[in-house]
């Protein structure tokens, strides 16, 4: 009880002046543990694969995934086993904006959070935002502490009305940045669909987003109030133009057209035929800037290679809940190394084409620095 007063106090403190509150810094990690930082060029691909009923497949090899970086085709390495290594989990929680009228739903996330981390070693922070983010509770392996920082959160119920959505998950980001590098590494992020108040540009919050291979979870809802007030300027930019080829227009007599497709990936497709690395990696851009501009958690989760559900009621919370924490454990973990990659961001695609009928879902893309171009 004295911790939970604690941090309801520190909650409701936090609330008084809208979240804006200069964050409490993180507790290092041990000294004696590595952390992962952005230099690593090693890109971790984490993959979850269903067959046409829904169930998942645990049975592939690296040889049996195609993946392309910028439509060129890399070496893959699958990890084993990678189920049982420790997870370091950020519960990222709009408390603002939008997030106000949801709270109550937020409930089913204290009983929730250790079936989530599963029976492995673990470490869970909690992070609130509204205009700003906030932590709420640094990383502990005591789940009932989480709890608690949650908890204290719905007491709350006194946030500003805007939703920095990417402001809060770079924050996120540069917390598990510092974590072991033997930890997995996720996000739990409830929030509404459009950012109104992040101030960093949309290129940095996606390189935050990117560097550190760290999965997203995403529970999203909508509401008039963001989708009429959204001033996420910075989305807003200017169009880079396409090529002009019948294979984007889907011209019906084009040979390189195949309208059993979707639009999207018959353009990805034709972009690997046409286009050169790094002209496909300024559509891609273009294209993840869209889709952040109408939806940001969904668009991350599929960035990131994690999940995304739509916020119904308290009973399916609880099952999306459960799914995530039996898919947080069941993914395939492939890594590779990028060829001479250029500095930006960079689009990929994983596939697996000896098997007709299976659904893999994995991370869309990442970010190289320029230090880390060759």
């Amino acid at each position: 009880m004295p911790r939970l007063r604690c941090l309801s106090a520190f909650a409701l403190a936090l609330a008084s002046t809208a979240l804006a509150q200069t964050p409490v810094p993180p507790e290092a990690p041990p000294p004696d543990t590595t952390t992962l930082t952005s230099r690593s060029n090693l890109v971790l691909v984490p993959a979850l694969v269903r067959d046409k009923k829904g169930e998942l497949v645990y049975s592939l090899k690296a040889d049996d995934f195609v993946l392309t970086d910028d439509g060129v085709p890399q070496k893959l390495h699958l990890e084993e086993d990678t189920g049982s290594e420790p997870l370091a989990l950020v519960v990222c929680v709009e408390g603002g904006g939008a997030g106000v009228d949801q709270l109550q739903k937020y409930a089913a996330l204290e009983g929730m959070l250790d079936a989530v981390v599963g029976a492995v070693p673990h470490r869970i922070a909690v992070v609130g935002f509204d205009s700003s983010p906030v932590l709420v509770q640094d990383f502990t392996s005591d789940t009932t502490q989480a709890e608690q920082a949650v908890h204290a959160l719905i007491a709350d119920n006194n946030g500003d009305d805007k939703a920095a959505i990417l402001d809060s998950l770079a924050f996120s980001v540069d917390l598990l940045r510092k974590q072991p590098i033997q930890y997995r590494r996720a996000i739990l992020l409830v929030s509404e669909t459009l950012d109104r108040g992040s101030k960093t540009r949309l290129e940095e919050d996606v390189r935050a987003i990117s560097d550190t291979n760290t999965a997203i979870y995403s529970i999203g809802f909508s509401s008039t109030k963001s989708e009429t007030l959204n001033d996420a300027a910075k989305l807003n930019q200017p169009h880079t133009p396409g090529p002009a080829h019948g294979c984007f227009s889907r011209d019906p007599n084009d040979p390189n057209v195949d309208l059993s497709k979707s639009a999207a990936k018959q353009s990805a497709d034709c972009a690997a035929i046409l286009l050169p690395p790094l002209r496909i990696a300024q559509i891609a851009f273009v294209a993840l800037r869209d889709a952040l501009s109408k939806n940001v958690p969904e668009t991350v989760a599929r960035l990131t290679g994690g999940e995304y559900y739509k916020l119904g009621s308290e009973k399916n919370f609880e099952r999306d809940l459960a799914t995530i924490a039996n898919h947080i454990p069941n993914r395939y973990m492939l890594s590779f190394q990028p060829q001479s990659p250029h500095a930006g961001f960079h689009s990929i695609s994983l596939t697996a084409p000896g098997y007709k009928g299976l659904l893999v879902y994995a991370r869309t893309g990442y970010w190289i620095d320029d230090a880390q171009a060759q």
